[in-house]
């Protein structure tokens, strides 16, 4: 059975592919703004669970996996950057120090039951990052479509010092999770 993908993210689809994973991309459009006083964790969980249940309720009788990933430093969420001056602000903070990579992960495979849900966190340090160096970066344009505005699998690769969890998860699909979940849930995954 072919699993269902609610995400629009290349990279998402790529790590499932790579794991041998059949998957069909179906995007989910939700509202992805944090709530007032939500940690990062439910955050995450919670956008997760609604791509699920958004595209589950248009495909009865299939498999919808869906995730989210949040960057966060000092308990500030970074999404996806509005711009380049944004990025630019994000990758300041990054700089020289550790910050979170939380995913909130959602399979189901009914709109009306119950969604297996669950959050992987890995840790990333970054090196003390010149001004030269985070223009240069946000000049690739690769920091435009990702959380935290750096794509650990892309040129940011050189700035990353350290990683405590999935680099996966950092990549946006924590796939050891992900299999975990598609293997109790009686998926055949061959």
């Amino acid at each position: 059975m072919r699993l269902i993908l609610a995400s629009a993210s290349p990279r998402r689809a790529d790590l499932l592919r790579e794991a041998g994973i059949d998957v069909e991309v179906h995007p989910a459009d939700v509202d992805e703004r944090v709530l007032a006083g939500e940690a990062p964790d439910a955050y995450v969980r919670r956008v997760a669970e609604a791509k699920a249940r958004a595209i589950s309720g248009r495909m009865p009788g299939r498999f919808v996996l869906a995730a989210d990933t949040a960057v966060v430093v000092d308990d500030e969420i970074l999404g996806k950057p509005a711009s380049a001056t944004d990025a630019s602000r994000m990758l300041r903070l990054l700089s020289g120090r550790g910050h979170r990579v939380i995913s909130g992960v959602s399979l189901m495979k009914d709109a009306a039951s119950a969604a297996d849900s669950r959050v992987e966190v890995t840790t990333v340090e970054f090196a003390l990052l010149s001004q030269r160096e985070i223009d240069w970066y946000v000049a690739s344009g690769e920091s435009i479509d990702k959380a935290g505005g750096y794509g650990i699998q892309g040129l940011a690769a050189r700035f990353v010092t350290r990683i405590d969890g999935s680099y996966s998860n950092v990549v946006g699909l924590p796939m050891a999770v992900v299999y975990q979940m598609c293997t109790e849930a009686g998926l055949l995954l061959s």
